[in-house]
């Protein structure tokens, strides 16, 4: 059984060359399982209805503002909460499984430890919020090398770690492999490692963060078989920046990981 793809709306809709309807239609012909979504706001019905009308799943969104000021500082977690919680709200009543959080950049005298606390601190809040109406909280794991300097959740080890810490079913990961290739590599035992406390996947090239083409170091072929190897049964959704035509690249995309 191959890995279930999506992709990340905003990254390839363009509402200007297709409509929503034509391009669900394109992702559904192709064998996309669902799409997934940043912050939809008022057109969620909507893109839920349209999706569904292709047989597409919504499979992830963003849970809270924002990444760069997020659950590391007490004095954030009052707000955040009550985001998660009206968007727990949203994500049950449209179907959607997870919504994506993030630790924030790391704060002046702050070591990791103190970090990964504060953010344990907050996650603990509103977990049981997001166990009683099934919705994952996948705290996202980006590169602080290049793209977010700063960002506190940057390996693997730190994030399983706060999952541990936190220990709620509902509380996991957003394993950005990009993200991880550029901080960590051994991406197949990264991920083998954290498969228990992984609620979600994303993907791009590197370097680049473009097309899963030949241009591009990662082998994205052998990682998703070995996901699916591993018995990882949620999605992996494209977040690349397609080179030329979004659905000819997503086309192949999805070809290269299901292969």
């Amino acid at each position: 059984m191959a890995v279930k793809q999506c992709a990340v709306l905003t990254n390839y809709f363009d509402s200007n060359q297709l409509s929503l309807d034509d391009f669900c239609s394109a992702l559904a012909d192709i064998g996309y399982a669902a799409i997934e979504l940043m912050n939809p706001g008022d057109a969620l019905p909507g893109i839920v209805e349209t999706a569904r009308r292709h047989g597409l799943a919504v499979a992830s969104m963003v849970g809270h503002a924002s990444l760069r000021d997020g659950f590391n500082k007490y004095e954030n977690h009052d707000r955040i909460v009550a985001e998660l919680r009206d968007k727990i709200d949203l994500a049950a009543e449209y179907g959607i499984g997870g919504l994506i959080c993030f630790s924030g950049n790391r704060n002046d005298g702050q070591s990791d430890l103190e970090g990964m606390i504060v953010c344990a601190h907050g996650l603990r809040q509103i977990a049981p919020y997001a166990e009683e109406k099934g919705i994952n909280l996948n705290i996202e794991l980006l590169n602080s090398k290049v793209n977010h300097p700063g960002y506190q959740c940057d390996s693997a080890e730190w994030g399983v770690a706060l999952c541990e810490m936190v220990n709620s079913p509902r509380v996991k990961l957003l394993y950005d492999i990009y993200h991880m290739q550029i901080m960590e590599g051994d991406l197949i035992r990264s991920i083998q490692r954290s498969l228990p406390w992984i609620g979600h996947m994303h993907t791009a090239g590197n370097p680049g963060r473009q097309d899963l083409d030949d241009d591009q170091e990662l082998n994205y072929t052998g990682i998703c078989r070995a996901i699916d190897a591993a018995g990882y049964e949620l999605y992996v959704g494209h977040e690349f920046r397609s080179k030329g035509d979004p659905i000819e690249a997503l086309r192949h995309a999805h070809a290269v990981c299901a292969a």
